[in-house]
């Protein structure tokens, strides 16, 4: 077993709350590392956990759990943990957990999982989720790309920004809806269940010159690439019709995640809806 073996990872450092008075880690906190390695999962699987599950009809309840220690995790270790799902069951789900220090392997966790009803009694497992999880594990997308105009992905754009700006970042409903909605090129992303998770909107702001904006993506899986997927295809539509460059109104605790795809700060701060923005441009 070694790290590449794992399509899902996440890394971990170890902290003091975690370590006895050796240094070593507790073998408790290693179902912790799992726990969050399967939180991660489902979040690489682009499937908000509480609306996917409801969605399916069901949730998976934890049936056993077993560590299995090889080496000790000290104060300072960097840990990367992977997850895998290795096997599906009439209504159960078996995964695998392997926790690494480099390539060293100092833990492995096996997990499984029943799918159940609310009064927690088994059920098959629904073909989609199996079909999911078998197109993750190959390696396939997680996601699926709709571009079209207001009419096409309103409801699931609307929906998604909504709860992002509205609900979440508390921008006026009033001001989140506006003029420029019908005549832009909207795209959203649906996830395996036909989940809308996230959107954005391309519009000219001048001759040659487009505006990406109402970029949100549903708060359980940022951090999925898949609002890099969205913004990728909007630059990529702006570039193919013509456009010289492409300009945004970033939200600043966001303007990491536009730097990172070539976007360039310009101008000072300024509030807009009373959160603090500042304009990115890429030009091509």
């Amino acid at each position: 077993m070694q790290p590449e073996d794992f399509r899902c990872k996440q890394r971990l450092a170890v902290r003091w709350a975690e370590v006895d008075a050796q240094k070593i880690v507790f073998n408790a906190h290693y179902m912790l590392y799992a726990d969050v390695a399967i939180t991660e999962y489902w979040r690489q699987m682009a499937m908000p956990y509480e609306a996917s599950w409801a969605k399916l009809g069901g949730e998976l309840y934890v049936k056993k759990a077993e560590v299995t220690y090889h080496a000790a995790a000290v104060m300072g270790d960097v840990l990367d943990v992977g997850m895998r799902c290795i096997k599906q069951g009439n209504s159960s789900l078996q995964f695998e957990c392997g926790i690494f220090r480099g390539r060293q392997l100092l833990n492995t966790v096996e997990l499984v999982y029943v799918f159940a009803d609310a009064d927690r009694k088994p059920q098959p497992l629904p073909q989609a989720l199996r079909d999911a999880l078998t197109a993750f594990e190959a390696g396939e997308d997680m996601v699926t790309l709709q571009s079209g105009n207001w009419n096409d992905l309103g409801r699931a754009a609307e929906r998604l920004r909504m709860e992002v700006f509205v609900r979440e970042q508390g921008v006026p409903a009033e001001i989140e809806m506006d003029e420029f909605d019908p005549i832009c090129r909207h795209v959203v992303a649906f996830n395996r269940l036909g989940q809308a998770v996230a959107t954005g909107r391309l519009l000219t702001d001048a001759p040659g010159v487009a505006r990406v904006g109402r970029m949100a993506v549903d708060r359980a899986v940022r951090g999925s690439r898949v609002g890099r997927l969205v913004l990728d295809h909007l630059v990529e539509t702006a570039r193919q019709r013509g456009d010289s460059a492409v300009v945004l109104h970033a939200q600043c605790h966001a303007q990491n995640f536009y730097a990172r795809a070539g976007f360039v700060a310009e101008g000072g701060i300024y509030q807009d809806a009373g959160i603090d923005h500042i304009t990115m441009r890429k030009v091509f």
